[in-house]
């Protein structure tokens, strides 16, 4: 048990996209919630209204873009933050045989859980890695604002369609541009130009899967081992056995839904030009397990492959690779 945390007040938080449900665990079976919007006004409420609680210590899920702007402001104000894989609290929730599944019944979870484990506190990554992060999210969305006025343009009417296209070009602009400034960034910093580097030593992975990762995960100092990464991004088994549906397993999903966006395509190129990741393929086929079982598969070894040079500081190698 961290020193810093033996006498703060335990408090969970479920975020969601618009709003975010908080409980404070008072005393056994007794809290104290509340609903902010998930905003930055929102987080000054928030920040307001637990003083009257003391020291805390705030507990939240890792849920990538809706929680770090949160947990990273509340440590700016000298809180307590700690932001756990979801596969944890859900087996923590799992052990206690919860039954009814509510934002307001998960952050109480989240307290109890924060309360009974002490989890380890989190701190921000450095500003480049946010500043990265910042530049792929605003890559994404102007591919997928692209990609809308696109499916717009196929079905729009003739008079409509010169200032569809106008805004599609202004957005393509905008992607080249945003992508050269992310090879920019990471290029000017050298701990990400070394990493990237090493990432697309690993066939299959190239330069926005490299940048993905560095932005959503870093220098993956923060897990000791393969498994807790996989965890991390929801790419990790999870059997389900009831009735006559015996032995059946599927993704968790309870991770990082970005990171799992951006594994899938380049997944399906290892599986034609990684070595590793072709053999794994093969081996499913051969037992009837391709399709959608080997392509998660693929993108589990692909998350293992770069943990593991990222971790080692050496560039990917087959033969270490089959070591492992």
């Amino acid at each position: 048990m961290e020193e810093s945390t033996m006498l703060k007040t335990s408090v969970g938080i479920d975020v969601a996209k618009l709003k975010f449900d908080v409980a404070v665990w008072v005393e056994r079976k007794k809290y104290k919630t509340k609903v902010f919007p998930n905003t930055s006004s929102g987080f000054a409420q928030l920040l307001k209204w637990l003083s009257v609680y003391g020291d805390c210590h705030i507990c939240l899920e890792a849920t990538g873009i809706y929680s770090f702007p949160l947990a990273t402001f509340l440590v700016d104000n000298g809180i307590d933050v700690s932001i756990e894989n979801p596969s944890r609290i859900h087996s923590f929730g799992e052990s206690e045989l919860s039954r009814n599944k509510t934002d307001k019944g998960d952050a109480k979870m989240i307290a109890r859980y924060c309360a009974l484990h002490t989890p380890s506190l989190w701190t921000p990554p450095p500003l480049s890695e946010r500043q990265l992060t910042a530049l792929v999210r605003h890559l994404k969305n102007l591919e997928e604002v692209k990609r809308m006025h696109e499916n717009r343009q196929s079905v729009a009417d003739a008079i409509v369609e010169p200032s569809l296209i106008e805004i599609i070009d202004a957005l393509k602009q905008q992607i080249q541009a945003t992508k050269e400034k992310i090879r920019h960034h990471i290029d000017s910093d050298l701990d990400l130009k070394k990493n990237k580097a090493l990432l697309e030593s690993i066939p299959g992975i190239g330069e926005i899967l490299s940048a993905s990762l560095l932005a959503y995960i870093g220098n993956m100092s923060k897990f000791s081992n393969s498994k807790e990464v996989v965890a991390y991004v929801g790419l990790n088994p999870k059997l389900h056995e009831s009735g006559l549906f015996k032995g059946r397993s599927r993704l968790s999903k309870r991770g990082h839904s970005e990171l799992r966006k951006a594994l899938y395509m380049p997944a399906l190129a290892a599986i034609s030009c990684n070595p590793i990741i072709k053999a794994q393929w093969q081996r499913l086929v051969s037992r009837h397990k391709g399709g959608k079982v080997g392509i998660c598969a693929a993108m589990r070894k692909l998350l293992q492959l770069a943990y593991g040079v990222l971790k080692s500081g050496i560039p990917f190698d087959e033969n270490i690779a089959l070591a492992s």
